[in-house]
């Protein structure tokens, strides 16, 4: 079935359904799974911004991939950068890169103007993959073993 799977995440708390659904998913597979986390940035002016520090990306990666080996998954990850409308490029790269036969990541809702002049990431990765993509819900309520990692 799955053999290599690329899961996409960002700061967001919707990461954390992605990374629990790839290792639960990997278990069963026995899939090996790269995390990757797109250090976005935003051109202000004459300058370049990043929209968050290397330690809180670094931080965002080593969580994922502390999880996913907390329940017995062979994981990795890389850091990449990229401005805000070249995520999506970035996410595909790294998937060919690491052969990936799945790539899985988090879609954001957006209201009605923001979609309108700035499309979800998961909609142009979705639109332009040559492999699977699993897209994981957020997860809200009360429910605590939906809310973070599981350890």
């Amino acid at each position: 079935m799955f053999h290599r799977i690329l899961v996409a995440v960002d700061s967001s708390p919707a990461r954390h359904s992605a990374v629990r659904t790839v290792g639960e998913l990997a278990r069963i597979t026995g899939a090996t799974v790269s995390v990757l986390h797109v250090m976005a940035t935003a051109a202000e002016l004459a300058a370049v911004v990043p929209l968050e520090s290397d330690a809180e990306a670094g931080d965002v990666l080593d969580e994922a991939i502390a999880a996913l080996r907390d329940v017995g998954v062979s994981a990795g990850g890389t850091l990449a950068n990229a401005p805000t409308t070249k995520v999506s490029a970035a996410i595909s790269s790294a998937a060919a890169e690491f052969q990936a036969d799945l790539l899985v990541l988090s879609p954001h809702q957006h209201g009605l103007f923001g979609a309108l002049f700035n499309p979800p990431v998961s909609d142009a990765v979705v639109h332009g993959s040559r492999i699977p993509v699993l897209l994981t819900p957020r997860i809200g309520g009360n429910d605590r073993r939906r809310e973070g990692p599981r350890g």
